[in-house]
């Protein structure tokens, strides 16, 4: 998809009395991060390609409360909270996809206690949805036989033990998946989760990222695939400290297959 995308939002939705099939939650990342904001290109580049109809807020949507409430500040965490629920419920929303894992979290799982029940999806795994129906090809293209490696995001793996979905995506590249040493249940963090994000690192020996990246370069992969905003950054900020940037391209999997199909 060479042109420009227009999204609509849910407003204008509700005035021309349309009902979306989703709702995209595009985060704080997706909105206001340079690098996350093509994540959420090219997750809106596959739903228009696909003819899917979707959504977002628009400036409707304000921060899930997740760094808040990992901070501490459960006040800010609830307000937060009810402000999207009461916007969310407004609009009869069913369906929403995010692409952070932290949203994710936060929507499925946290939400329900205060009046916030949807249907709530990581893109990882609605890609894998599209791939299995038959709705979404993966033509393989630049990645196809090439070295790769999968980071498991903490949000999306240990919390919500999905591991399958994102590689069932990359098996779909065709490419030669590498796994980390530590990995799935074993996964190591980025360092970033648990609103460490927002913080100065804690007392010691190695940044966790750098650590991280120790393991990536390990496995000679050229290409580490991730799935969640706050992996993104750290990754890439521990492959430019070894100075590796050139060598070793950091992706969400939602890239590898907009790239793949040249979209």
């Amino acid at each position: 998809m060479k042109e420009t995308i227009r999204i609509k939002r849910m407003s204008e939705h509700l005035e021309a009395g349309t009902v979306p099939e989703i709702l995209f939650w595009v985060g704080c990342a997706g909105s206001y991060d340079a690098r996350a904001q093509k994540v959420a290109v090219s997750i809106s580049k596959i739903l228009t390609a696909l003819n899917i109809e979707f959504a977002i807020l628009g400036d409707e949507e304000s921060c899930t409360g997740d760094p808040a409430r990992r901070a501490g500040n459960e006040f800010l965490f609830q307000m937060q909270a009810l402000q999207n629920i009461e916007i969310l419920n407004g609009y009869s929303v069913k369906k929403i996809l995010t692409i952070c894992p932290h949203c994710f979290n936060t929507l499925k799982n946290e939400y329900p206690a205060l009046g916030g029940n949807y249907d709530v999806i990581h893109h990882s795994q609605y890609l894998q949805e599209l791939i299995d129906d038959g709705k979404l090809k993966v033509e393989g293209g630049d990645f196809k036989g090439k070295k790769l490696t999968y980071h498991d995001s903490c949000y999306l793996g240990r919390v919500n033990n999905v591991y399958e979905a994102p590689r069932k995506v990359l098996e779909a590249l065709d490419a030669d998946l590498v796994e980390l040493k530590r990995c799935r249940t074993k996964g190591l963090c980025c360092g970033a989760g648990g609103a460490q994000m927002y913080k100065e690192d804690e007392p010691g020996d190695k940044r966790i990222n750098a650590e991280r990246v120790e393991e990536i370069l390990a496995t000679g992969a050229k290409v580490v695939a991730a799935n969640c905003p706050f992996c993104l950054t750290m990754l890439g900020d521990g492959i430019k400290a070894e100075e590796k940037q050139e060598e070793v391209m950091v992706y969400d999997i939602s890239e590898l297959i907009v790239q793949s199909n040249n979209w």
